[in-house]
């Protein structure tokens, strides 16, 4: 059997997160990219990885993201999975895969803001919610 992979994005205004996320929630890929960058990004992912699905998130700034999808006429499956919660979800993951150093180790978790954009942590959770979900009737095709 082949090894399947989905394409996750987490759209925003002015970047995305995005994540290549393999049927076993293996994360191969992952990187936020400015919105004018997002289609030739996602076109080469298309190219090295052969997805089996492009997956949205369809949260606030999904429409104009999936207007810019849609536009670029890509082979690939488009579908919307939800986005609730993800954001606390993504900060959650960033916090448990790097631990603070130094003084920091002292302040609540809850205290701690992560350095750094969360949205390709949220496309990567975008990611395993549509291989949770697969067979299960939940996302939008479009």
């Amino acid at each position: 059997m082949k090894t399947q992979f989905v394409v996750a994005i987490d759209p925003g205004s002015a970047k995305c997160g995005i994540a290549v996320v393999r049927s076993d929630k293996v994360v191969l890929w992952q990187s936020v990219v400015l919105k004018e960058a997002l289609v030739n990004e996602v076109k080469r992912l298309i190219e090295t990885y052969e997805p089996t699905a492009l997956v949205l998130g369809s949260g606030t700034g999904s429409r104009p993201i999936l207007a810019t999808l849609r536009s670029a006429e890509l082979a690939t499956p488009l579908l919307l999975v939800p986005e609730a919660y993800t954001t606390l979800l993504a900060r959650e993951r960033y916090v448990n895969t790097h631990p603070p150093k130094g003084w920091q180790r002292l302040l609540p978790r809850s205290l701690r803001t992560p350095p750094v954009p969360l949205d390709d942590y949220v496309a990567i959770i975008l990611g395993e919610r549509y291989w949770d979900g697969i067979g299960m009737g939940e996302g939008e095709l479009f």
